[in-house]
């Protein structure tokens, strides 16, 4: 016998009421329309989205890796100016490190909404996790703003230098990560999410928690760890 291929509006017995779309469709076979949701899987085991923001990642860890390391080669490169001991004000950096660290038990909270479907928590908690980003932030505007009044610019010294591009870039993730969060709210709220909505908010969790482990050795190397 010959393999004919079969159309699927001819599927159906002669006589059956049942409608073409109802019936089996024979595997491989093609109807030329998207499958909005089908998640593509690599040979990893990943889909294709997962494999690209761990890729992403990964570049990142090579931006901040060389930026960690410029710091801690500059760190005692100033001279008689001002260095870390005279402006450091370690309890209100902790607070808004906490602050952060909080925002990645609230980003796990909108992950795990997501996977459950719930639109409306999913939405609450994202918001949450970019409102204390937003507190990180405006910490991080008064620490420098401080910082300048005092007499340190970024064109100070060295050390100067490396400090406000280090946390500086950090806090353009922060930025960058905050905007994410409230376009995908925007999304949700109209329902515009297309794919896997559970994915789309896990890949922006994974990037999220990046930004934080980034601030812990941050905040260790340079704030913790004399000079």
């Amino acid at each position: 016998m010959s393999d004919a291929t079969i159309n699927p509006a001819d599927a159906a017995p002669v006589g059956s009421d049942a409608p073409a779309e109802h019936m089996a469709i024979p595997a491989g076979y093609d109807d030329g329309q998207d499958h909005i949701g089908l998640e593509h899987h690599t040979s990893t085991g990943l889909s294709n989205t997962k494999l690209a923001m761990w890729l992403f990642l990964g570049s990142e860890c090579l931006l901040f890796g060389g930026l960690i390391s410029t710091y801690m080669l500059y760190r005692n490169r100033r001279a008689d100016t001002l260095g870390p001991d005279q402006l450091w004000d370690i309890p209100f950096t902790s607070a808004t490190s906490f602050i952060l660290l909080m925002s990645s038990l609230t980003m796990v909270l909108g992950v795990q909404a997501a996977k459950r479907r719930d639109d409306r928590n999913t939405r609450l908690w994202l918001t949450v996790t970019a409102l204390l980003g937003g507190l990180f932030l405006a910490g991080q505007i008064y620490e420098f703003t401080v910082f300048y009044r005092e007499g340190l610019g970024f064109t100070t010294n060295l050390f100067a230098s490396s400090f406000y591009t280090l946390v500086g870039f950090h806090g353009a993730h922060v930025s960058v990560g905050i905007i994410m969060l409230m376009a995908t709210v925007g999304m949700l709220l109209r329902n515009r999410v297309h794919g896997n909505k559970a994915e789309t908010v896990e890949m922006i969790g994974l990037y999220w928690h990046f930004v934080d482990i980034v601030w812990i050795v941050i905040f260790t190397l340079v704030y913790l760890i004399p000079a």
